[in-house]
């Protein structure tokens, strides 16, 4: 069994142990109503029970995960069409907001801010092979990139309905899945996610904004739609939870 990489930093183990749990979750590894146990998976993914406890927390909160009270916590179920369906959502929201950004036009701390997550990407794909902590650094200016676009609309209403769509599993900006044993493979997928932050800010620098809403709600199918063009195995295969 492949573990995490221990000499990781701190942010890093923890962005590759949730990254870990989500495609163990969606593979069926853990099935549907079953309680989880911290020890268990922490023996499982080869670490200590302190980052596995945190790591239930954060996907309780992606709804991966349903608080069972003093007994810890217990496997949502869901199926693949509720999973691609709430993505399709959050690529139609998200494609909103970009839309209504481009047309208000990108201010000076906007662009800056995109100038910096392109750069922060640029800077985790540099040596051309992810290690294991790299996914922390991807999943946080990838939060960071998804918010400005949210904030950028400028309306209260098109973000409170992506807060409550992230709310379900897998839907969110940050619910990354990772397969520690395709590090080729996952690179060459972040580096496609890079370009498409490259052309979604081309395309609202140049106040394009068909094109950039067609392009963000293209850029959400990357995680549940691109897997076999990478060889990777799908988010949700017939071992998902349902």
């Amino acid at each position: 069994m492949e573990t995490l990489n221990p000499e990781a930093g701190a942010d890093g183990r923890a962005g590759s142990l949730v990254a870990q749990l989500r495609r163990w979750l969606a593979e069926g590894r853990y099935p549907a109503g079953s309680r989880l146990a911290e020890e268990t998976v922490a023996q499982d993914l080869g670490v200590s029970r302190t980052p596995v406890r945190l790591a239930f927390r954060t996907l309780a909160q992606e709804g991966l995960l349903e608080s069972a009270g003093k007994r810890g916590f217990v496997v949502r179920a869901f199926s693949a069409d509720d999973v691609r369906c709430a993505v399709e959502v959050r690529g139609v929201l998200e494609g909103l907001a970009a839309r209504r950004l481009c047309e208000r036009g990108v201010d000076t701390a906007t662009r800056a801010l995109f100038e910096q997550c392109l750069a922060d990407g640029d800077a985790v794909l540099a040596r051309g092979r992810l290690q294991a902590d790299d996914v922390a650094c991807w999943s946080a200016l990838n939060a960071r990139f998804h918010d400005a676009l949210v904030a950028g609309a400028g309306s209260r209403v098109v973000a409170d309905a992506i807060a409550r769509n992230d709310h379900l599993p897998f839907a969110s900006a940050g619910s990354i899945t990772f397969e520690v044993d395709a590090l080729e493979r996952e690179t060459t997928k972040l580096q496609v996610a890079q370009l498409q932050h490259r052309l979604i800010v081309d395309a609202l620098l140049a106040r394009e904004s068909a094109r950039v809403e067609a392009l963000v709600r293209e850029h959400a199918l990357i995680g549940v739609r691109y897997a076999p063009i990478f060889g990777l195995r799908p988010v949700l295969d017939s071992g998902a939870a349902r």
